[in-house]
């Protein structure tokens, strides 16, 4: 049986439900997982390094 995610919404989201935003999950240190919570039953793992470099090509304006 596995442990239950615990689902983190970011302070920018404004908090409460019904917010549509990114909201996130750390269940091991080596996995990240990220869904959207208008569609919480999709979700997307990748690992801390590739999320970061996503987030860093992101604030760079690279993606157009």
């Amino acid at each position: 049986m596995s442990t239950p995610k615990k689902w983190q919404k970011s302070t920018f989201s404004g908090g409460g439900d019904g917010n549509a935003c990114v909201e996130l999950a750390a269940p091991t240190p080596q996995n990240i997982h990220l869904r959207e919570s208008d569609h919480p039953a999709t979700e997307l793992a990748t690992s801390p390094a590739a999320l970061a470099r996503l987030l860093r090509t992101v604030k760079s304006g690279k993606l157009t």
